[in-house]
């Protein structure tokens, strides 16, 4: 896998209970296996449509079986270390690691949906990857470092390119960051959910990029009060029509509808700003800032005109005040936004 300037390489190994692990990093990994485990897997779970949302959901009963918040010793995206119970990653030692989900929502073997009288159901058929940042119990996007959010993005590419040649229609790379968003694994890492159709929110946006909406010119025209930073010919700012206290995005300035056709400047202009912002947010807020992150790329076939970004949604208003999603925001989708996004933008230039 060629990264400008390094090498990136990648192994691909098949754990004992059928799921692939990837392995990505700067030198050859050839560690030998350790023990495994051998558990029956879930192949995902069903889809049924709302009629009056007219929105697809995903209904995964076998999730709530997941891990949920173990102590250090039971880590299960540490490394395997010799005497201890097998982890995910059967391997004393890696740089960054992605493997099929164990409690996966979407599946690309699916079973058949279920009828329900009244309900539209489908095939749950999909993907959903976990992404591990390194051995590290502790860390952030910031403290990982430049080597290793380039490493990161390195795989989030990868991986796009793998399931968009799969068939499906929509990735998400994401993560969760915090109790206050309901972190259950607090070892760092993200996910990557590949969808079978393009959800609501994405449909929307692409049929607005289709009719003409330029994000290039907004970024400009905003500038310079709502832009927090730049790197890289990337910018980092907070949206006009912000929902979310101190919600920041990442765009390059110019288009570009995701990471594989990005600049190796713009690459790493992306990945600096991936650490920068999580800075500003714990220095703002004076404690570690809870967040949902998500990279938005063009879904399949709106690639000529759908302008990719990754969004940060702060739970913070304040350094002691949650962002609570409450009967509002929950029941319209309208929400009521506490901090104008020039005033939020001020606050975290000047960090």
């Amino acid at each position: 896998m060629p990264n400008g300037d390094a090498e990136i390489f990648r192994r691909t190994y098949r754990k004992a209970d059928g799921r692939n692990l990837f392995l990505y990093g700067y030198k050859e990994h050839a560690l030998p296996p350790m023990a495994q485990t051998n558990d029956d897997i879930s192949k995902g779970g069903e889809l049924r449509w709302h009629p009056l949302r007219q929105e697809w959901n995903i209904y995964a009963p076998h999730r709530q079986n997941r891990t949920f918040k173990p102590v250090a010793a039971d880590d299960p995206l540490a490394p395997s270390r010799p005497g201890s119970l097998p982890t995910e990653i059967p391997f004393e030692d890696f740089e960054l690691a992605v493997f099929e989900n164990k409690f996966t929502s979407l599946h690309i073997e699916a079973p058949a949906a279920l009828d329900v009288t009244g309900v539209k159901t489908g095939q749950a058929k999909g993907h959903c990857d976990v992404i591990v940042y390194g051995p590290e119990s502790h860390g952030d996007l910031n403290s990982i470092g430049q080597s290793k959010r380039r490493l990161l993005v390195a795989a989030w590419i990868d991986r796009y390119q793998a399931h968009y040649d799969q068939g499906h229609r929509f990735i998400l790379p994401f993560e969760n960051r915090g109790d206050e968003v309901g972190v259950t694994l607090h070892h760092p890492h993200g996910q990557i959910y590949a969808f079978p159709f393009i959800p609501d929110v994405q449909k929307r946006a692409a049929n607005s990029f289709r009719s003409g909406f330029k994000l290039t010119e907004l970024m400009e025209t905003i500038r310079p009060d709502l832009e927090v930073t730049e790197a890289g010919g990337v910018s980092a700012f907070c949206p006009p029509f912000a929902r979310f206290p101190y919600e920041v995005w990442l765009a390059p300035r110019k288009f570009s509808p995701g990471p594989w056709a990005m600049s190796k400047t713009e690459i790493d202009g992306f990945a600096h700003l991936l650490g920068d912002i999580t800075r500003r947010y714990d220095a703002f807020f004076e404690r570690e800032t809870a967040y949902m992150l998500s990279l938005h790329a063009a879904p399949a076939g709106h690639e000529d005109d759908f302008h990719f970004t990754a969004q940060f949604y702060p739970l913070l208003r304040s350094k002691d005040r949650v962002k609570y999603l409450a009967s509002v925001e929950q029941s319209t989708g309208v929400f009521t936004v506490d901090v104008m996004p020039d005033t939020a933008a001020k606050a975290l230039r000047t960090v």
